[in-house]
């Protein structure tokens, strides 16, 4: 295997949300919160840009701005199984090589970002791909809710494999700790794979979807990045995204 050709952006939707609900059409600026999500899918123009929405309100936004959306079962157990319908339904001839997942709550994110999140698949053994950032913030070192990537990277590296994932503060010793964000390049064939497996017993038990495919042999590799792009997740985080966009 060798690059991708022809990558396609899936961004996954729906309105349910535990802490911020109809997260997907907050307003920001006068525009719901996925249309900044798929404009910025857009911007960093690696291909075409679909959003995979649970439900229609969703879809009837993303097309009143422009874009591409396609209606997807709203029973789906994570954002992958969505992307996984969606591709098939957006191209079921099979044109598009790889698929670059943007969690639909990163209305901010750079459009460098997404783009970085290709280059490990340049490497034909890599099946997927995401991203992480050093941890500069102390408190974040031991923070739960902080991912940490662990990967073995020398000085001047910026992409690695993948060991592991993990809430825990890891690995131990003296280095760098690294914040991974959920960002996915999946070859065609790996997405596949991956939503046809039962799922991990470590993924169980970290609530962490990725390591389902790291316990069935699959390989991750990660690029570093410089920055962590906001999740909008809460009220708070949400007038965050309104004070980053003002421009």
């Amino acid at each position: 295997m060798s690059s991708p050709k022809n990558p396609i952006v899936i961004i996954p939707a729906r309105m349910q949300s535990v802490r911020l609900p109809g997260k997907p059409l907050a307003d920001i600026h006068g525009e719901p919160m996925i249309v900044h999500v798929w404009r910025r899918g857009m911007e960093a123009d690696v291909g075409p840009v679909v959003v995979a929405c649970a439900e229609p309100e969703i879809a009837a936004a993303i097309e009143a701005a422009g874009g591409r959306a396609v209606l997807t079962r709203p029973d789906h157990a994570s954002g992958s199984d969505r992307v996984f319908e969606a591709l098939n339904l957006a191209d079921p001839e099979r044109k598009h090589d790889a698929i670059v997942n943007i969690q639909g709550d990163l209305p901010t994110v750079e459009a460098e970002v997404v783009r970085a999140s290709l280059v490990p698949l340049a490497d034909g053994s890599v099946d997927i791909a995401t991203l992480a950032a050093t941890i500069t913030e102390p408190a974040e070192r031991a923070n739960p809710n902080v991912v940490k990537a662990v990967i073995g990277l020398a000085a001047g590296q910026t992409v690695g494999r993948a060991h592991y994932f993990t809430r825990a503060t890891a690995p131990a010793g003296d280095g760098p700790l690294y914040h991974h964000i959920g960002l996915y390049a999946f070859r065609r064939a790996a997405l596949e794979k991956f939503v046809a497996l039962p799922r991990g017993v470590l993924e169980a038990r970290e609530k962490l979807e990725q390591l389902r495919a790291l316990e069935n042999g699959m390989r991750i590799d990660v690029a570093l990045v410089d920055t962590v792009p906001l999740g909008v997740d809460t009220p708070a985080d949400l007038e965050r995204a309104r004070g980053m966009l003002s421009a």
